[in-house]
């Protein structure tokens, strides 16, 4: 299981590829973190790095490649069509939508804690596992500005 996350303390990207019960040690501030991955047949039942039980499952695709491409052919299919070629207008539509639905396919999922962001690659992704929602998101997003004021209060 290999997962990428944030230092608790300091918001360090860090990864860590870890089979079993282990420790990691943030390069930065030195914060030492226990991670115990809870995994049952395969799967994980609650975060390794915050303890939370909620998890969802995404495709594994860096946004910036797919919003690349549809940029690229809605320039190119505005530009053709400007020019009256309308087969090739189609043509760079279509063939855009064939590109996207196959690295669909292709592509993988990763699971993602709500609470930490925390992504877990290289496990079964099964149907326990439930798309985002954006409801639950808002609940953590909502969570972590509670905290930040309660921070800011106690610290003037």
């Amino acid at each position: 299981m290999n997962i990428q996350f944030a230092c608790p303390v300091c918001e360090r990207p860090a990864r860590l590829t870890c089979p079993g019960p282990s420790s990691w040690q943030c390069p930065g501030c030195d914060h030492l973190l226990s991670v115990q991955p809870e995994v049952a047949d395969g799967r994980v039942e609650a975060c390794a790095i915050c303890g939370n039980h909620e998890l969802y499952k995404k495709k594994d695709f860096p946004h910036w490649l797919g919003l690349t491409i549809l940029t690229v052919a809605c320039a190119a299919s505005v530009l053709t069509y400007g020019w009256y070629y309308k087969w090739l207008t189609w043509a760079i539509l279509i063939g855009s939508a064939l590109i996207d639905g196959v690295m669909y396919l292709l592509v993988g999922d990763v699971v993602v804690c709500y609470r930490c962001q925390a992504h877990y690659r290289g496990l079964p992704a099964g149907a326990a596992f439930r798309p985002y929602e954006l409801g639950i998101a808002e609940r953590y997003r909502q969570e972590q500005i509670r905290l930040e004021q309660l921070k800011a209060g106690k610290n003037p």
